[in-house]
């Protein structure tokens, strides 16, 4: 079913979910909403001559009314990495350092858009998108809330891997789990290439190489990747668009689709990226990937990371009302 969706925050990463909806003819009508109406507009005019080529059958600008009856709304706005000096390969706090600023702006826009869109799934796209969609979950006061996740560090991770092999990003099983952020966790212990387990396929497809400086020179990439990419254009935009396309049509759509998305779980109390089934209500359930020891290890200091930076703006981690 080809619904509504509305695109909040119409910068380049908002303009990348927009446009990426629109290609992929992922819903029948956007809408764009922005605090400078006047580049909502010009965004909604110029994707509005692509639409003889989409199934998309509207794009337009509009207000916070404009939102009512969205099945979905992608929430893009706030600083981004290059804006709010998060482009420091040796800070830990990485997208982190955002935060304070984004927060600020979320405690203003969610509460408008569960007034015009109370029934819809947010998906939140800001970035620090775990904690932020943590606090989103409190301010609106249901469970139809889910963050990118680490959808796209996931991506990122099978197309390293690919590279290395020399093999198709689709035919890597691999996995990214925890913070969306410098504390984000590798699961090599589960890659696999077309079932083959990933020391076995790189004895087949590459050369001699430590293994450890293999792991470390992939992780580095997936981990910083933001940081290269906005180092070369300014800002990290057009995987995340597609991958926010992506999991909006598998809510719409109720696909029950099993993705790296962000959700709340209550198990670690607060929102965190695994494998979760998403369908027409957001988080539909979630599932627990397999991890080494030193894996586990390391997901738990991202779990405990997030939740303390949860815990200071106040978000609340009891079950609230909803789906």
């Amino acid at each position: 079913m080809l619904e509504k969706v509305g695109v909040v925050g119409v910068g380049q990463v908002g303009q990348a979910c927009a446009f990426a909806l629109m290609l992929r003819g992922s819903a029948h009508e956007i809408v764009l909403v922005d605090r400078t109406a006047e580049r909502a507009e010009g965004v909604a005019t110029d994707m509005r001559y692509g639409l003889p080529l989409s199934d998309t059958a509207a794009i337009s600008s509009g207000t916070w009314s404009d939102l009512q009856d969205a099945a979905v709304v992608l929430i893009c706005a706030g600083v981004n990495e290059k804006g709010g000096g998060a482009t420091d390969r040796d800070d830990e706090r990485g997208r982190l350092r955002l935060l304070d600023t984004n927060a600020s702006l979320y405690r203003e826009i969610v509460p408008r858009i569960v007034d015009e869109a109370p029934d819809a799934v947010l998906l939140v796209v800001t970035d620090p998108p775990d904690a932020l969609a943590d606090l989103t979950r409190s301010l609106a006061g249901h469970d139809r809330v889910l963050s990118t996740g680490t959808t796209i560090d996931t991506l990122r991770f099978r197309v390293h891997i690919a590279a290395e092999l020399g093999v198709h990003p689709s035919a890597v099983e691999a996995l990214v789990v925890g913070e969306h952020g410098t504390s984000e966790v590798m699961l090599w212990s589960s890659v696999r290439v077309g079932g083959t387990p990933f020391v076995r396929a790189l004895r087949r497809g590459a050369g001699r190489q430590s293994l450890h400086d293999l792991h470390r020179r992939i992780g580095r990439a997936v981990r910083f990747a933001n940081i290269t990419i906005i180092d070369g254009n300014g800002a990290s935009q057009f995987g995340i668009g597609a991958a926010s396309a992506r999991i909006t049509e598998a809510i719409l759509n109720d696909e029950r689709a099993v993705m790296p998305v962000a959700a709340y779980r209550e198990r670690y109390g607060v929102t965190i990226g695994l494998p979760t089934i998403v369908g027409r209500q957001g988080a539909a359930g979630g599932l627990e990937p397999s991890m080494s020891e030193y894996e586990r290890r390391a997901f738990e200091r991202s779990v405990a990371r997030l939740r303390e930076v949860a815990s200071g703006l106040g978000a609340s981690s009891a079950t609230v009302d909803g789906a």
